[in-house]
């Protein structure tokens, strides 16, 4: 078991941590601005890499049905743990709503793309992207909800949704498969080339995002939804997400895949909505540098388990 876990370590992690750490050492030292490289992935590696793996991805119905109710069932099952944990705890509005955050949203698509990837190749990429098509559609809807629900607006959410390319590369690959047609060859391999690039910037985002979320300080009576969030993210919600996975009878590359993305640390977008709506965002800051740095130790324990 730990041999398998080294190997994991060493094979899956370390191969990550390069980007991540070159991000961070750029966004130290030449404060590497991550605006346009935000808008780079968001409206061109994102759609590229969404397009080439949905076209050709080797899902079945069942695979989607499963994927579904799997995301559904979990982001229910996990905001109720929150709400239960935030009235025992007495917490107040805005960390409730940071915990609430923290529990929910993980950084599926720029951390955990990449990392299926290297741990299950091509076919767990495939099963993959059914879920992080689902992820951004409810970051972008139940996320805004749970961040600001005095705020929240039906139509904005909506608007906000199909303002994101990826989700009509996601309506072109199935309308492609659905009609039993290909891209031609030329725009294949351009396509090709650009969701290759995804994984590098992407994590080299991260690495960048995470110096700066780092000095985001945390107030004493914080401290408490911080360790409390912590837990949740890197303990019950693994165990949570396997337990709706045995129920709902999901097994294979399927049940790996999805237990990792599940288990991912804190989606950095959730700090956004977290400062953008007042929900604590030096909370949801702290416990996403905390949760990517455990990960490095967590995740490839659980790769192991499953079988990666």
């Amino acid at each position: 078991m730990i041999q398998t876990v080294l190997t994991t370590l060493v094979e899956v992690i370390v191969p990550l941590s390069i980007p991540v750490g070159a991000g961070a050492l750029l966004g130290r030292f030449k404060n590497l601005d991550t605006k346009p490289l935000l808008t780079l992935y968001l409206y061109f590696l994102s759609p590229a890499i969404i397009l080439d793996t949905l076209a050709t991805a080797e899902i079945s119905f069942d695979d989607v049905y499963k994927t579904l109710a799997f995301s559904l069932l979990n982001l229910f099952l996990l905001w109720l743990l929150a709400t239960l944990i935030g009235k025992i705890l007495k917490l107040d509005g805005p960390e409730a709503a940071g915990l609430t955050l923290i529990a929910t949203f993980t950084n599926s698509v720029n951390y955990g793309l990449p990392l299926v990837l290297l741990a299950f190749g091509q076919l767990g990429l495939d099963k993959a992207s059914v879920y992080v098509i689902g992820q951004m559609v409810i970051v972008n809807t139940i996320g805004v909800y749970f961040a600001a629900r005095s705020q929240f607006s039906v139509r904005s959410a909506v608007k906000s949704v199909f303002s994101l390319p990826a989700i009509y590369a996601a309506i072109l690959a199935l309308l492609l498969r659905a009609l039993g047609l290909q891209l031609p060859h030329e725009l294949a391999s351009g396509v090709s080339m650009a969701a290759a690039a995804y994984s590098p910037v992407v994590l080299a985002i991260l690495g960048a995002q995470m110096v700066k979320v780092r000095s985001a300080p945390v107030e004493r009576n914080v401290q408490l939804a911080f360790w409390t969030g912590l837990s949740v993210r890197l303990l019950l919600a693994p165990l949570l997400a396997a337990l709706v996975l045995t129920v709902l009878n999901i097994s294979g590359t399927l049940f790996s895949v999805l237990l990792i993305l599940a288990s991912m640390p804190v989606a950095v977008n959730s700090v956004v909505l977290a400062e953008r709506f007042g929900s604590s965002p030096a909370l949801v800051s702290r416990c996403i540098v905390w949760t990517t740095l455990a990960s490095f130790l967590v995740l490839p324990v659980l790769i192991a388990v499953v079988g990666g």
